[in-house]
């Protein structure tokens, strides 16, 4: 069981036994913690009947996180590829004029 790690993590009040990877300890820890924080902060502001219901507020809230982050990202990606063609569209049409 070379690099592998047996891990505790506590989400909604449950305890979740994991074997995970060395690097992978800090970044499941982390998110334990932001998922505990995130179900708090429904529990405070919603009336919420279960814990079930707010995990699946939970986890609708980190997925639409990653989906804008991909959305951004080919935003992004499309933004640079213009500016690229344009930048190559300048430099061959200077090189045209030599």
């Amino acid at each position: 069981m070379d690099g592998k790690l047996k891990i505790k993590l506590s989400i909604a009040d449950r305890v979740y036994p994991l074997t995970v990877e060395l690097s992978q300890e800090e970044g499941l820890r982390s998110a334990s913690k932001k998922i505990d924080a995130m179900i708090k902060q429904f529990e405070e502001n919603y009336a919420v009947r279960d814990k079930q219901d707010v995990l699946a507020m939970c986890a609708l809230q980190f997925a639409s996180q990653v989906e804008q982050k991909q959305v951004d990202n080919s935003t992004d990606s499309k933004e640079t590829l213009e500016r690229l063609k344009k930048i190559n569209d300048l430099l061959f049409d200077y090189l045209d004029k030599k």
